[in-house]
């Protein structure tokens, strides 16, 4: 049974920094894409980053240059780096994984079986 555990989230104002986390178990991140997403009130979930089976990466625009996406293969863990956030980027955040080898990671929600039950980050102006 794959579990998916965020961690990491919180209050910054704009400008600063925080890492998520994302502990998989029943599931072998080192081989499989995982991304993470987001989730406004009122918006529709939306693709922030994923790194694929071989650890290549896709970025949203909207986080180009800011946002970093990483995996510990041996902690069977996702991250990912927030710098120089904005109020724009407050949002719920989830993991999710996708249990197929893809050589590209995308940021379609359809594409992803596993999600985790997400943690929240609010950025202040």
């Amino acid at each position: 049974q794959v579990q998916l555990v965020e961690s990491g989230g919180g209050s910054v104002q704009t400008g600063g920094s925080l890492r998520l986390s994302c502990a998989a178990s029943g599931y072998a991140s080192s081989r499989y894409p995982m991304a993470w997403f987001r989730q406004a009130p009122g918006k529709e979930r939306e693709g922030v980053a994923a790194i694929g089976s071989f650890g290549s990466t896709n970025y949203a625009d909207s986080v180009k240059g800011r946002f970093t996406v990483s995996k510990d293969n041996a902690k069977n863990t996702l991250y990912l780096q927030m710098n120089t956030l904005k109020p724009e980027d407050t949002a719920m955040y989830y993991c999710a994984a996708d249990p197929r080898v893809r050589l590209l990671p995308d940021l379609f929600a359809k594409d992803y079986d596993y999600w985790g039950q997400g943690t929240q980050v609010t950025v202040s102006s």
